[in-house]
């Protein structure tokens, strides 16, 4: 039962993306965010970064990018600038509204991603995963999931693993559907945005990454 449900997964995180992704033609949004990001600030339009997904596999995360690239990020006196000082101001409405995850149906269509999923997270966080933590690696990566609407970045890494723990052993369709409905809740009314909380697993960051303590959902 569960491999059938975890077939259906994969069959509606395709079909899903790919409707999302034509429709984002239409609507020129994959031509305008990139346009704006371009002409607010120097650097690439699209962020990339590794993240561990499922089974321990490493693969490229996708993004628009919201925040100063590291060679801007010094102020007029050079003092090089707080990770919150970074973000700009278009990539603050970007993360506000969850447009800069838009570019992560590109992950789902080629299979590294799903659209309900523990956040998939750096190689130096999983490195100190215990063993009940690796259980987090078990299900495909998602946009959204259940830490994430139970708390965003309010919650410390710890936390957040368990949720995810919990969201795969208890994993049904229909516990997707109820954290997609709560997902659009939580960003409309733009819960857990700011990082508020940090611990040991978080604890390294590398100062030429987007830091993972300021990503919203999962981030």
């Amino acid at each position: 039962m569960r491999k059938f449900q975890l077939f259906i997964k994969r069959a509606f995180d395709l079909t899903a993306s790919i409707i999302l992704l034509v429709a984002m033609i239409i609507f020129p949004i994959l031509i305008v965010i990139p346009i704006v990001i371009r002409l607010t600030s120097k650097g690439p339009a699209v962020f990339t970064q590794d993240r561990v997904g499922k089974d321990g596999k490493v693969f490229k995360i996708y993004k628009f990018r919201t925040m100063l690239i590291p060679e801007e990020s010094f102020a007029s006196d050079g003092r090089p600038l707080e990770p919150k000082e970074r973000i700009t101001k278009v990539g603050a409405f970007l993360r506000k509204t969850s447009l800069d995850e838009l570019m992560q149906i590109f992950n789902i269509i080629n299979g590294t991603m799903s659209f309900v999923g523990p956040r998939p997270t750096l190689p130096y966080q999983v490195e100190n995963y215990n063993e009940r933590q690796k259980k987090r690696l078990l299900m495909r990566p998602g946009i959204t999931g259940w830490a994430q609407v139970n708390g965003r970045n309010d919650l410390a890494w710890g936390e957040k693993i368990e949720y995810d723990i919990e969201y795969i052993e208890k994993f049904n369709l229909w516990f997707d559907i109820k954290i997609f409905f709560k997902t659009i809740a939580v960003v409309l009314k733009q819960d857990g945005i700011a990082f508020t909380k940090n611990d040991a697993i978080n604890a390294k960051v590398s100062e030429t990454q987007e830091k993972p303590e300021l990503e919203k959902i999962g981030k």
